[in-house]
């Protein structure tokens, strides 16, 4: 079970991607906060990224230093963790 309060949640996120919306907006249903770092005003290249979170195409979500994926593997990981 994953404590709201002690869950540290940072998405990879760009400003026109809808799944990075729809991420944020499932986890702000759910009353999870987190740190969401737009990779172009960062200017974070996608092999960078990679190398942080083992995905190259956003939203690339990292839940308590673990790296979960995108969006669909967010809602499975909360179907499995909830």
């Amino acid at each position: 079970m994953l404590d709201r309060k002690k869950t540290n949640i940072i998405i990879y996120t760009t400003s026109w991607c809808g799944p990075c919306k729809s991420a944020k907006r499932f986890l702000s249903d759910y009353g999870f906060d987190f740190e969401e770092i737009d990779i172009e005003k960062e200017n974070i290249s996608r092999e960078q990224m990679a190398s942080m979170t083992k995905g190259l195409t956003v939203p690339q979500i990292v839940i308590n230093s673990e790296p979960i994926g995108g969006f669909e593997d967010l809602v499975k990981f909360f179907d499995e963790k909830l």
